[in-house]
């Protein structure tokens, strides 16, 4: 599946809406872009950056099984 982005003249948005809606959700789906979708794209990006820099924190399972056991812990008392 691919990915465009469009900007779209408000004075046919909703044309085009309708038109989009026409198609099952297996062959187009619209992905709004609001600010939660903006700032996790954004983060997401920070975070490959730092992975393909080589200054990312990695942890093993086993730290991160200790970690969710501290924080279960935390929250259960």
């Amino acid at each position: 599946m691919q990915t465009i982005r469009l900007r779209v003249n408000d004075k046919v948005y909703k044309n085009l809406m309708r038109l989009l809606s026409k198609f099952n959700k297996e062959e187009i789906q619209v992905i709004e872009e609001n600010d939660t979708f903006l700032s996790v794209q954004k983060y997401l990006e920070q975070e490959l950056s730092r992975i393909e820099s080589g200054s990312a924190d990695f942890i093993d399972i086993e730290q991160l099984d200790n970690h969710l056991e501290a924080t279960i812990r935390k929250y259960e008392a």
